[in-house]
């Protein structure tokens, strides 16, 4: 394996996100603080505990799901369509490297700048409320996972896009709808019994409920469940990536 070129495509993708740290790290971060303010205020004073967690604790796990998931398809989608947009990618494509080393330097920065912006929120978090992690290398394995499924989804997606208004297209009417109704703000007993049912059907509802476990130990569903979950968006994504390169997909000229 080329691990200079990898290194190279990561590092370039890196300096990308220094060079516009207001939007990639800063916005973010202030974005989902002030969910966290508005919903810890709001509803938290209606709703002091959810299973023995106080609401502002318990909604920290759906926060940084919420961001790992929109920023690591963002920053993925955006990172591989601006060279396709400009014709750069066909030079990196021409270049003496393998599809698998050109998805590891793309797809690794994107779930980089993702988990490095979820740990910061963890942080902010702390200072507003009391967190504990009661497995914290499960927190770790559920961050890593996420962060590099879903950059690997947001890749797919901007192999496809032929605009920049696709790049938003998935992100705002898929993504986030599904992560706002996936138990991030709430669990999912707290529904009536139809939706609950209906709300399982749900694929996000198993991140939100994997992260919080890892936290306080409790769930919607199985932790098991909700490994299995994301395992099989995993695999699913890599298929998908390999039939691209393979056919050429919105990639050849």
């Amino acid at each position: 394996m080329n691990l200079r070129a990898v290194k190279a495509i990561y590092r370039f993708e890196m300096a990308r996100a220094g060079r516009t740290l207001l939007q990639s790290i800063v916005s973010p971060v202030i974005s989902t603080s002030l969910y966290f303010v508005v919903f810890g205020a709001a509803i938290g004073s209606r709703i002091q505990e959810v299973e023995g967690v106080s609401y502002g604790a318990f909604i920290v796990p759906g926060l940084i799901m919420l961001m790992l998931l929109t920023q690591s398809v963002s920053n993925a989608s955006f990172g591989i369509f601006f060279p396709k947009f400009t014709g750069t990618i066909y030079e990196v494509m021409s270049a003496p490297i393998s599809y698998v080393e050109i998805v590891l330097g793309y797809v690794g920065a994107a779930a980089s700048k993702s988990i490095i912006l979820g740990l910061i929120i963890l942080a902010t978090a702390s200072f507003f409320v009391p967190l504990r992690i009661e497995h914290p290398f499960m927190m770790l394995l559920f961050l890593v996972l996420t962060a590099v499924t879903f950059s690997l989804l947001g890749f797919i997606i901007g192999i496809w896009a032929d605009g920049f208004e696709k790049l938003q297209l998935v992100p705002l009417l898929v993504i986030t709808p599904l992560t706002f109704l996936g138990g991030s703000f709430y669990a999912i007993d707290m529904l009536p019994e139809v939706w609950q049912w209906v709300t399982l059907a749900n694929p996000v509802v198993y991140l939100v409920s994997g992260f919080r476990w890892s936290f306080y130990g409790i769930s919607d569903v199985s932790v098991i469940a909700s490994l299995i979950m994301i395992f099989a968006f995993l695999a699913i994504s890599l298929g998908v990536v390999s039939w691209i390169f393979r056919t050429g997909f919105r990639l050849r000229p």
